[in-house]
């Protein structure tokens, strides 16, 4: 046996251990799971605690997922690709499951008890024809998605529950993301550097997907969804949330020099290993 399979199901373990997996059971049946985009994280203005915000495709909504304060930097600073000196704990383990020939894929919020979200984490190992589930918190969860490009699914509870909360964005560099977009607010230093038009719109950091397969890629102005004209990554999120009922989202954008067009399905997109991350 070499090294890398020796390693592996002793990380696996040390995962399982710290997610106490070996004493729960799925909260929900797996086929009710519904998938989910990972928008943004912010704070609960009213209670000041960290969120997560969930676009669910199948209604107008965006769902709030508490988090801690540590998970969400961890999901900020891969969102903005920040990079970093050394590996923080999020990067370590998704490093480590590409060393050891193992991938993250999918993370699943599948109940809530108490207060607190149950989630899992579904590890595809090499030569295994089933993936392994270990327990973790969905912040936790996130947190790894962002970083791997992991499908999110959630229990229909979670997505129905009334959760009121007033999204405030984590500071001045808000970042969103939607249908495989991230965007960020068009700033004045950027659209000089960028030559971007004088017009309303926000700034493309990264693409992936059919997003990405139709031409946009980082750098883009993104001027109208479905007609309006989003000024902040919110007013992005809020616009492609609001044609959920139309199973497409029409998005014009400038990009070097030229207006496009480009038209997406609402439903969460897939990525492939090979999607390229490229930031502004």
């Amino acid at each position: 046996m070499s090294r890398h399979r020796f390693l592996l199901p002793v990380l696996l373990l040390l995962l399982s251990v710290a997610g106490d997996a070996l004493a729960r059971e799925m909260a929900t049946d797996p086929d009710r799971l519904l998938p989910v985009e990972l928008a943004t994280v912010g704070v609960d203005a009213s209670s000041g605690t960290p969120i997560a915000l969930l676009r669910n495709p199948e209604s107008d909504e965006v769902v709030p997922i508490v988090i801690g304060t540590d998970q969400a930097r961890a999901i900020l600073l891969a969102m903005h690709e920040v990079p970093l000196s050394r590996p923080q704990t999020h990067d370590l383990i998704i490093d480590l499951l590409e060393r050891l020939d193992a991938r993250l894929e999918r993370v699943i919020v599948d109940g809530l008890e108490n207060g607190t979200y149950l989630g899992w984490l579904e590890v595809r190992v090499a030569g295994e024809t089933e993936p392994r589930r270990i327990d973790t918190r969905p912040s936790d969860g996130l947190a790894l998605a962002v970083r791997s490009g992991a499908a999110i699914h959630v229990a229909p509870e979670i997505l129905e529950a009334e959760v009121p909360f007033d999204y405030t964005p984590p500071g001045q560099d808000e970042v969103v993301t939607a249908l495989g977009i991230t965007v960020v607010e068009a700033r004045e230093d950027l659209r000089e550097a960028l030559q971007l038009p004088d017009a309303p719109g926000v700034l493309v950091s990264r693409a992936r997907g059919r997003a990405a397969a139709s031409g946009l890629r980082n750098g883009a102005l993104i001027l109208e969804v479905n007609g309006q004209s989003p000024t902040t990554p919110m007013d992005f999120l809020t616009a492609v949330s609001a044609t959920a009922d139309a199973d497409e989202v029409h998005i014009r954008y400038w990009l070097d020099g030229e207006t496009h067009t480009l038209t997406l399905p609402t439903d969460v997109p897939e990525f492939e290993e090979s999607d390229d991350a490229l930031a502004v």
